[in-house]
């Protein structure tokens, strides 16, 4: 028997089908993510949640005509199987297709969106530029209540209500983030979801929006009937849809948090702590010390392994802001000047969300907190989500002392030194568990490089988890009856002329080996410095580049960044 999803190559075969039908579809579809996931990991619980909604949007409405602008994106698998990319729950074909939206790939995928909070603003300009050409189709934001709490989407929500003219916001309300929601506005959104809709107070109809609400956010019928309500609408709306994160998988509707993404059944954990579990032990033993050392994080605590019992047991020393990264910064900059030790503990990917309170309200102030970056490093996975320009983007702002530790030992002297000082910002990469044997870096001295092995002739310098891959290419050089000097940094904000004015004397050659884009980058530094001196300076990172679910062994190769292809640049210049 053919399968119903066998049966649609665009939404236009969607809509010949019958009401049972898509109910039977969405089964299916939901059988298919599960299998997904099972076999490559993903997004689980937000895609499961959001079958049905996808299914009666693409029912209802005319896309590609129809703009469906989808928030973080992470809930596009459905989307994607229904517009003509059903090879994305195929086994055989899951790899073919990213897990987001890509404007690259499909006139259905209107934008590439792996952050959160921006559809209603996407969407707002494409309803702009449609009121502009005096067209007529619909244009359709999808968010979830977590991304809601992102500064963007109040300001989108707040520009929408003056437009007049067609707009839609799906409103995908599974009472989660990716752990619990934080925030004021949350409160209104359970007594919305109590009081069917009918509640005095109503955060929507304030700001100046129509408002419909949709008990039955799983319900196709219910779904179908709302949209066709509000099919060419001639004003914005919200349609709050109240649906079940994880529907279809039982561990996934249990366990909310791990359930929003799932690791391939091939997964098997090592049981061995890495560098996040061990700062979160670390900021623990601080906290329980320290009553004014406080962690904020904003919406992906699990990353840390701060799991709901450990958040719990941490008290009001543990904030988690919700998706605001803005606020984040402001608010740890002002707890430092209030006395306060903050932490901030963040992915390097959303990091980049709040350059300028890192500018002004972090830097300018020299507000003495502390921001602990995770994956600040070349990325290779989804386009959205590297960590491959964090280094050049914090390396350009004033004031900050930013460190980039190639091992546990020298980070965790220096964030205890970070946590207990009160004269600079602090940015601490987050390096990968490896400990050296030799003692911990002093931070009363971090401005030095350290000099792991004296030699001549050649230079190395490894910046971050990128030492490694320098101490292999010195080991490699003694082949050549070459000792050569081996450097780790570990300060990335500022060059130490001393160091490396020590070379001149005795060396030709000096390497750079950073986990960072080039341009911008530590190397570039070090090149600049030696400019106007006979020496040579190789440097080596990631290109200025967006890069997709490329290998990493084979970007790693395109850069020249493996031990074989910098032993060979060296000895051709040698």
């Amino acid at each position: 028997m053919v399968s119903y999803l066998e049966r649609i190559d665009s939404p236009q075969d969607l809509k010949r089908m019958t009401r049972e039908e898509l109910k039977g579809l969405a089964a299916e579809l939901r059988s298919a993510i599960v299998a997904r996931v099972d076999a490559i990991g993903g997004h689980l619980g937000s895609n499961l949640g959001a079958v049905e909604a996808e299914i009666a949007l693409h029912y209802v409405f005319d896309a590609p005509k129809d703009k469906i602008v989808f928030d973080v994106s992470h809930q596009c698998y459905v989307h994607k199987a229904l517009t003509g990319r059903r090879g994305i729950l195929e086994e055989g074909n899951y790899r073919d297709y990213v897990g987001f939206t890509d404007y690259r790939e499909s006139v259905y995928d209107h934008f590439s969106v792996g952050h959160t909070s921006t559809s209603v603003s996407l969407a707002s300009g494409l309803a702009k530029a449609r009121d502009l050409r005096g067209s007529s189709e619909n244009v359709i934001a999808f968010i979830g209540d977590g991304s809601l709490s992102g500064g963007i989407a109040f300001e989108g929500l707040d520009y929408v209500a003056e437009l007049g003219t067609n707009f839609i916001v799906v409103f995908n309300d599974n009472e989660m983030s990716i752990a619990e929601p934080h925030g004021g506005i949350y409160r209104n959104l359970s007594e919305l979801r109590r009081t069917n809709g009918a509640c005095e107070q109503n955060l929507f109809r304030a700001i100046g929006l129509d408002y419909m609400y949709v008990e039955g956010g799983n319900d196709i019928d219910a779904l179908v009937d709302a949209f066709t309500k509000v099919k060419d609408i001639d004003h914005p709306i919200v349609v709050h849809i109240h649906t079940e994160k994880g529907l279809g998988s039982d561990w996934a509707v249990k366990d909310k948090e791990p359930g929003h993404y799932g690791q391939p059944k091939s997964f098997k954990p090592s049981g061995v702590k890495g560098s996040n579990e061990y700062t979160r032990d670390f900021l623990e033993a601080k906290m329980a010390a320290d009553p004014t050392v406080c962690v904020i994080n904003a919406a992906t605590p699990s990353a840390f392994g701060m799991n709901r019992a450990w958040r719990e047991k941490m008290g009001s020393q543990f904030v988690d802001v919700g998706i605001a990264e803005e606020h984040a910064i402001a608010m740890i900059s002002g707890m430092a000047r209030g006395g306060a030790k903050p932490v901030y503990a963040i992915y390097g990917t959303f990091l980049q969300r709040t350059f300028d309170q890192l500018m002004q309200e972090f830097a300018l102030n020299m507000s003495p907190a502390v921001i602990l970056v995770l994956d600040a490093g070349i990325g290779t996975g989804d386009v959205t989500h590297n960590g491959t320009q964090i280094g050049s983007m914090l390396a350009t702002i004033p004031n900050i002392r930013a460190f980039a530790p190639s091992n546990l030992n020298d980070y965790f002297a220096l964030l205890d030194w970070a946590i207990e000082q009160t004269d600079y910002p602090v940015v601490i990469h987050v390096p990968a568990a490896v400990c050296k044997d030799d003692a911990a870096i002093d931070p009363a001295h971090a401005d030095t490089y350290q000099i792991m092995r004296h030699g001549r002739r050649v230079a190395l310098i490894g910046f971050g988890n990128k030492f490694r891959l320098a101490a292999a290419v010195a080991e490699g050089l003694r082949a050549d009856g070459i000792t050569a000097t081996l450097i780790d940094p570990v300060i990335y904000s500022a060059v130490d002329t001393v160091t490396l004015d020590s070379l001149r004397s005795d060396h030709d050659i000096v390497v750079t080996i950073e986990d960072n884009q080039k341009d911008g980058g530590y190397g570039e530094k070090i090149a600049a410095y030696f400019g106007p001196t006979d020496m040579k300076v190789l440097t080596y990172g990631a290109a200025k580049e967006y890069v997709t679910n490329e290998p990493y062994q084979e970007v790693m190769k395109r850069y020249r960044l493996t031990e074989e292809q910098i032993l060979e640049d060296i000895r051709r210049l040698l």
